[in-house]
């Protein structure tokens, strides 16, 4: 049997990782894994990180899916990871506009939902889970239930949203939007560590550092300015967005109450305005990466996630 570092820090042998090439021509790094279940796949399932994340950091996850039967596909951002960058800064996490991840997702989704068996299921972490309800919000996609993992629907920062999102645009107009907004860490000004806002397992935090090491194409870093202020004026647009009443996909909201990154209630808020949506939340216990914490947490957060799949998703 597979051991921890077997199952995070190696590809399974036969995933496909390959490129995707969206409709404008950007080369997008994908991976794919077709499930070996006996009597083939019973179903297929999209994963899509957050902001500067990478396909490797969800391995451990990709195997439990696949493990259960599922087809598991991901693909890195433009911006960001093996996807290139879309500023001069190598280690800057920059895109011009956010409807250009929408567009990728919907393009990625088309294509792929044509050529592999349902049910479809679209499973968004943080900013992936931002986008996975843009695009329900929007039909651009079509998936028989969605999981968002402390979805980005709103940041979490020192002054509310508005104030941020003003500062934020005001930094990109004086400047190199594509320049960093800060200099590391996952947000300014705060004495928490990387991994206390990401994780308690140190073992797991530990994994992403490795692939970086191994790779030095999967080191993202701060985000720009550009990102920042799209990233504040997208998620307040969404909060008001009266479509939410009407987007009828099942769907499990996954949410860490003391998530210094992304703002819970500000989640908690939209999706309980969905007509078909539950919510599970998390305690102190848990950082922002709900499936890379401590197994007490991570075990929870996946059996959460089967019992949804299996009730909304069934083969």
């Amino acid at each position: 049997m597979a051991g921890p570092l077997d199952l995070r820090r190696r590809y399974p042998p036969d995933a496909a990782i390959g490129e995707w090439r969206a409709p404008d021509g950007w080369r997008h790094r994908a991976f794919e894994w077709a499930a070996t279940a006996p009597g083939g796949a019973r179903g297929s399932i999209l994963f899509q990180a957050g902001r500067g994340d990478v396909f490797e950091k969800y391995l451990e996850t990709f195997h439990h899916l696949n493990r259960r039967g599922w087809n598991v596909a991901s693909f890195d951002w433009r911006g960001q990871g093996g996807s290139g960058r879309c500023g001069p800064h190598p280690h800057c996490g920059h895109v011009e506009r956010f409807d250009l991840f929408n567009d990728d997702l919907r393009a990625f989704w088309s294509g792929w939902a044509a050529r592999t068996p349902g049910p479809h299921v679209l499973i968004g972490h943080s900013m992936g889970g931002y986008i996975a309800l843009q695009a329900l919000v929007e039909r651009s996609v079509n998936p028989a239930a969605a999981v968002l993992v402390a979805p980005m629907l709103g940041l979490n920062g020192p002054v509310p949203a508005r104030i941020g999102g003003w500062a934020a645009r005001l930094m990109r107009s004086i400047g190199d939007p594509a320049r960093p907004a800060w200099k590391g860490n996952e947000r300014p000004a705060t004495t928490e560590t990387r991994q206390e806002l990401l994780t308690h397992d140190a073992d797991r935090y530990a994994d992403e550092i490795w692939w970086q090491q191994a790779d030095a194409r999967l080191m993202t870093g701060p985000p720009s300015w550009g990102w920042v202020a799209d990233a504040f004026a997208r998620t307040l647009a969404l909060g008001r967005d009266v479509r939410l009443s009407d987007m009828q996909v099942p769907l499990l909201g996954l949410i860490a109450e003391a998530d210094a990154l992304v703002d819970p209630r500000a989640a908690r808020a939209i999706l309980s305005r969905l007509p078909d949506a539950r919510i599970l939340a998390f305690g102190r216990e848990a950082a922002h990466e709900l499936l890379r914490e401590a197994d007490g947490v991570r075990d929870r957060a996946l059996a959460a996630i089967d019992a949804f799949l299996d009730q909304k998703a069934p083969a």
